[in-house]
């Protein structure tokens, strides 16, 4: 049966400054199918994307859906006519309810005479919430009080509410828990199943391969190709096709011999924080990776959080060793020579509408400064150097960081403290939703920073990724340490696994 077009896009271009972002792009999108576009942060895969849902206008371009011209001036407008997009970083707003998110653009569904009907719109919202597996969820709270995985699941909610007929996907899996994900998953598939379009945006292969019917493939902003996912594609054949050129080289480190220093840099006695962390107890050593590991809700993320001073602890303290100095909040963090990287890389690491420059040295006042003056040669010196030594894809050190995809937001997530010359870095999940060539680079760079004597504390969801980098691996589950494992060629998956379920 020849498959029905629901959407059509033909020379679609967008620029930023000078760069080209997406150039002369034509693709048709399939009604029923589930639709993955892939490509290496950068390629210009989100931002076409941004122009079907209304977030972005197209310089030039034409778009037919559903059979008739389409030119959405905002996101709003774009789900009205039947396309719903979920954003890869948070697209709640603090300050406002629940359900005020939910049905954020169609209030006026609730309002009588004038007046809204709050118990009306939480009442409808419960009832989304639950349809969703999400009833534990309090309408009328504030969403703030909810964390990210779970302010993400109500994203598809909202999304969910227009009925769309395109539903469009940017990274939201890298946000999500095995169970989250299986749950949208689900979702997608009784999408299809009912005659909906999905456009998938993802860089797990294994996620690609197994949920697409097609596979669209974007490269510096041009299109390259679209196949359909049969015997004839894989894994291998689709990163040439992305990068343009076969990866040659290693991915994860490939040492297994050498000995751990006895010196400890940091220390971590009795760590409780609420439920979240109970007597939590670690040290980390010069030059090492450790690894923390667990299901989302273990606790692993709270422990970053409490080991830099970004969260405050009920009891326990964390001490640099050198000089013996106590680290109770970010200032103190950062004064004894520790970085930290949120994974919640738009909301906590970066300032998105302020400048590459400002977010690089930012934490870097102090060095950057004679008395009581900002050198402003100095400090533009200093950003431009660490940008260049991270490789960000940037028109200037003055572009916003908004301005920048995924990956090369997080280059300069990590150049701040790699400016700074931090002795300790905390990275929580460094590598979630960037492509295969920049985890490749950040995989490399934490090596040579293990090398020269830095400390690293890798907190990641992907086990993997554990195996493959660290030279011990702490596993949490319901916020007490369960197993710690030391690197090996013979450490598999199901040796983390069984200590955290």
């Amino acid at each position: 049966m020849e498959k029905e077009i629901i959407l059509e896009s033909k020379y679609m271009n967008k620029t930023f400054g000078p760069t080209h972002a997406v150039c002369d792009v034509s693709v048709d999108i399939y009604k029923g199918e589930i639709r993955t576009i892939i490509g290496e942060n950068g390629s210009g895969k989100s931002t076409y994307c941004n122009m079907l849902a209304g977030y972005l206008r197209r310089d030039s371009g034409e778009i037919t859906f559903d059979g008739r011209p389409y030119c959405p001036r905002n996101p709003m407008e774009a789900a009205r006519a039947g396309i719903s997009m979920i954003m890869q970083e948070m697209g709640t707003i603090e300050g406002l309810s629940v359900a005020e998110n939910i049905f954020l653009g169609h209030e006026d569904e609730f309002i009588h005479r004038g007046i809204r009907d709050k118990a009306g719109m939480n009442a409808a919202a419960k009832k989304l919430l639950e349809q969703y597996n999400m009833g534990h969820i309090d309408p009328d709270a504030d969403v703030s009080a909810y964390k990210f995985e779970e302010r993400k699941m109500m994203e598809i909610v909202k999304a969910m509410y227009m009925d769309p007929k395109i539903l469009i996907i940017d990274e939201t899996t890298t946000a999500l828990s095995q169970k989250g994900r299986n749950e949208l998953y689900e979702l997608i598939k009784d999408l299809r199943s009912r005659g909906r379009s999905i456009i998938f945006i993802s860089h797990d292969m294994e996620e690609i391969l197994s949920l697409s019917d097609t596979i669209t493939v974007f490269r510096d902003g041009h299109h390259i190709g679209t196949f359909d996912n049969d015997d004839h594609i894989n894994e291998e054949k689709l990163k040439l096709l992305m990068v343009g050129r076969e990866l040659n080289g290693r991915y994860y480190r490939d040492d297994y011999d050498g000995e751990l220093s006895q010196q400890t840099v940091l220390e971590a006695k009795g760590l409780c924080m609420g439920t979240a962390l109970k007597d939590v107890s670690l040290t980390l050593r010069k030059g090492e990776i450790l690894g923390i590991g667990g299901l989302t809700e273990s606790g692993m993320h709270d422990l970053g959080k409490a080991l830099c001073g970004a969260n405050k602890i009920d009891s326990g303290e964390v001490t640099v060793t050198a000089g013996g100095k106590k680290i109770q909040n970010l200032e103190q963090s950062i004064a004894a020579g520790v970085g930290y990287v949120s994974k919640n890389r738009d909301q906590e690491a970066l300032i998105l509408y302020s400048s590459i420059q400002e977010n690089i040295s930012l934490s870097s006042m102090d060095l950057l400064k004679h008395g009581p003056v900002l050198l402003r040669r100095q400090e533009r010196e200093y950003a431009q150097a660490a940008a260049e030594r991270m490789a960000v894809k940037m028109s200037s050190i003055d572009a916003f960081v908004t301005s920048l995809s995924g990956g090369n937001k997080q280059k300069v997530a990590l150049a701040k403290w790699i400016a700074r010359d931090s002795d300790i870095l905390i990275l929580d999940c460094p590598t979630r939703g960037i492509d295969v060539m920049v985890k490749a680079s950040i995989y490399d760079l934490m090596d040579q920073l293990r090398r020269e004597g830095k400390s690293i504390i890798l907190i990641s969801e992907e086990i993997l990724e554990l195996i493959g980098m660290c030279d011990r691996i702490l596993v949490l589950k319901d916020g007490c340490i369960t197993g710690e494992l030391n690197r090996s060629r013979e450490l598999s998956d199901q040796d983390l696994i069984r200590y955290m379920v």
